[in-house]
């Protein structure tokens, strides 16, 4: 999710790459499920995401919108973003001892925290988040490690093509774009690439790829 607001006020001030050393690591969580609870619908689901959840899960995304994820409007467009739930607004995926039970197939978000990102000239840096995790005494990790996403570069470049996209997308609906038009687009997207299933035996990135040539029309 994407926020307007101070570096200086969320973070250590400095900035992080995937070979930098950071104080993220939380020995484990250990009984912690702060950061899985309270957090409405900002958890907000790239297709990566959707890949990782749908072939790990053996689940189609409709399974999973009738249960653990849900959609909702940010800047115009029609996203999806993991469901929270119960008295104690509790992820869906945490289980019944506070712990994720989808870990391995977690999202991005989910992954890097608490470290965030900070996107400038067409690219990111990480930052550490020092207000979010409720550990105290964290120990320190390489950024990479912590991530725990295989093929990381390429994964940093999808990350930066999606962002742009998406970005550029909520500018011009955001600009004045015909109601009837923006109905259109946010189905388009929906189905292209969060509703349309993705190979499990295929790589996601020539997948994505293929797809993402398709959509560009949208920004002509």
């Amino acid at each position: 999710m994407e926020r307007n607001i101070s570096l200086e006020e969320i973070s250590d001030g400095k900035r992080y790459g995937l070979n930098d050393m950071v104080k993220a690591s939380c020995n484990d969580c250990k009984g912690c499920s702060a950061c899985c609870e309270g957090m409405g619908n900002s958890i907000i689901l790239d297709p990566y995401d959707i890949y990782r959840l749908t072939t790990g899960l053996g689940v189609t995304t409709e399974q999973l919108l009738a249960n653990q994820l849900e959609l909702n409007v940010t800047g115009g467009l029609i996203l999806p973003n993991l469901k929270m739930q119960g008295d104690r607004e509790c992820c869906a995926f945490l289980n019944e001892e506070g712990r994720c039970s989808i870990h391995a197939h977690r999202p991005g978000i989910c992954r890097i925290f608490p470290l965030g990102r900070v996107y400038e000239d067409g690219k990111f840096d990480y930052i550490l988040q020092v207000h979010e995790c409720k550990k105290q005494n964290r120990t320190k990790v390489k950024v990479s490690k912590w991530i725990d996403t295989p093929d990381q570069k390429r994964n940093e470049e999808f990350i930066l093509e999606w962002h742009y996209f998406i970005k550029e997308l909520k500018r011009r609906i955001q600009q004045g774009m015909d109601e009837a038009v923006v109905r259109q687009l946010n189905m388009y997207v929906l189905h292209l690439f969060y509703l349309t299933p993705y190979a499990k035996n295929v790589d996601f990135y020539e997948q994505f790829a293929e797809r993402f040539e398709k959509a560009k029309g949208l920004l002509v």
